[in-house]
């Protein structure tokens, strides 16, 4: 992709980080992001020499700096324990300091798949394990808003995306564990909260979810690739409605190519929601509502099927 055509490269100019790029979400959205025309700071635990306790040392945040420059971007690559205030603050001192603004904060940290007790009631989960769980998946976006902020409000129209799992009206379901329901329904109220303080600046505060999300973990689960992936549906029926991660890095882009985006301010979106809206999507040219299949058809009983959803 070419920057010599603003329909091509809405976001030529842009300055965005995203953080928590190393895999899944965060990466695709940071791939996205580039595909635009935007100049991006990826970060993330693991590096080419350095693996976090997630354990999946294969993706790095190197190389998805790499695939953002391949896209038609610019990616940057910063090592950032995002649980560490001074880093945050030097990493944001660094885009100031050679971009001078930031123009989209993408709030995808994560990294707590591999603790979550599941099937164990609270008082049954380790109280350190559970509290990582928060740590990771609250006290990371919370720390990361609180440094990056004041830089985003420089200039009016900053866009801040927290992702989460799950929309506002399906999580008023029990997410199956205390301390993963703690965990992905706090961003929804940040980013009602952010959207609050960022009225009177121009700015705007959304909570983003995938829906059945294909990341490289889901796939590594089932066995199967994402050339391959309907493969697993006979293992898992509702992995029919599952999505690309490309699928909910367009719905970042297309927010953050919209002029108008203040009127999503405060508010919960899905990737398949924002697909309707902006025209985008998935790899395979469906538009995948995942969320409304979950709410309709797995727990509301309707007779439809994954198709229909798609």
């Amino acid at each position: 992709m070419t920057n010599d055509s603003t329909h091509s490269t809405p976001l030529a100019g842009t300055i965005a980080l995203v953080a928590g790029a190393t895999r899944g979400a965060g990466r695709a959205i940071a791939v996205q992001l580039g595909a635009a025309g935007a100049t991006v700071y990826v970060t993330g635990r693991t590096t080419r020499t350095a693996a976090s306790e997630v354990g999946r040392p294969t993706e790095t945040i190197e190389e998805t700096a790499e695939l953002v420059t391949a896209a038609g971007g610019e990616g940057i690559a910063v090592p950032v324990d995002h649980l560490v205030p001074e880093q945050v603050r030097a990493l944001v001192a660094r885009i100031d300091e050679e971009r001078g603004r930031l123009d989209v904060l993408v709030n995808s940290l994560w990294g707590g798949d591999h603790l979550i007790p599941w099937g164990k009631k609270m008082w049954e989960t380790d109280l350190d394990q559970g509290m990582r769980i928060l740590e990771l998946g609250v006290r990371s976006h919370v720390i990361t808003s609180s440094c990056a902020l004041p830089l985003l409000i420089r200039n009016p129209g900053g866009l801040v995306v927290e992702m989460t799992d799950g929309t506002a009206e399906y999580n008023t379901r029990f997410r199956e564990n205390f301390y993963f329901d703690l965990a992905k329904n706090a961003p929804l109220r940040m980013a009602f909260s952010l959207g609050e303080d960022l009225k009177e600046v121009g700015g705007t505060a959304v909570a983003l979810s995938p829906g059945y999300l294909r990341s490289e973990m889901m796939l590594d689960i089932y066995g199967v690739t994402e050339e391959n992936w309907r493969d697993a549906v006979a293992r898992e029926p509702h992995f029919a409605i599952a999505e690309s991660p490309a699928y909910v890095g367009r719905a970042v882009a297309a927010l953050a190519a919209d002029p108008d985006r203040h009127r999503w301010n405060g508010r919960s979106l899905s990737s398949g929601q924002l697909a309707k809206v902006y025209g985008f999507t998935d790899t395979d040219g469906s538009r995948p509502d995942g969320w409304a299949y979950f709410i309709d058809v797995v727990h509301g009983g309707k007779d439809a099927t994954a198709d229909d959803y798609r």
